[in-house]
């Protein structure tokens, strides 16, 4: 039995790939073929949210076990079959490919084929470009007040110490180097 994804971004309208995949495929098997279908590499974290139709978030399937409570169980990609939580035409998911700034691509299953059968998974459907990978280093928030002006207002209550000269920091520049003695 053959799964067929729609996935989708909201940072790129025209962006739509289609992974057709064998429904005992693991999600490790459906990570590679979505990150193979984007060009992205696979140094970064990524990670499953299954959905419920309205999308919120119901289990997290991740790349490499995280620390959890012992209450929870962790699921880890290579180890879970895509059936044993998706089943249903219409079941919705994410795939979380940057997971420092929380960018995700909105996943569905669009269609069960029955009598079908893959040797591995294939991008049956690929335009548009995929949005970018990873954001200059900055998380989506920093970017966004990128060019606002910080200062020391933010710091609140924070104690600087008595040697502390706030002056000082109006001379610093990025380009010093403070490290090198």
């Amino acid at each position: 039995m053959v799964f067929k994804f729609v996935i989708l971004s909201d940072e790129v309208d025209d962006f739509v790939r289609e992974i057709h995949i064998e429904s005992d495929a693991t999600f490790l098997e459906l990570n590679d073929a979505i990150l193979e279908s984007v060009g992205y590499g696979r140094e970064q974290m990524t990670s499953f949210l299954i959905c419920n139709d309205y999308w919120e978030i119901e289990n997290e399937i991740t790349l490499v076990e995280m620390d959890t409570s012992s209450e929870e169980d962790s699921l880890v990609m290579e180890n879970v079959r895509i059936e044993e939580f998706v089943s249903e035409e219409g079941q919705k998911l994410m795939f979380v490919f940057d997971y420092m700034n929380e960018r995700s691509f909105f996943m569905e299953l669009n269609s069960i084929i029955t009598n079908k059968s893959l040797d591995k998974a294939v991008c049956e459907v690929s335009r548009g470009n995929a949005p970018t990978q990873v954001l200059d280093g900055l998380f989506m928030e920093e970017k966004v007040s990128a060019d606002k002006d910080f200062g020391l207002d933010g710091f609140g209550d924070f104690d600087f110490g008595d040697d502390f000269n706030e002056d000082e920091l109006d001379n610093l520049s990025i380009n010093d180097n403070y490290f090198d003695e």
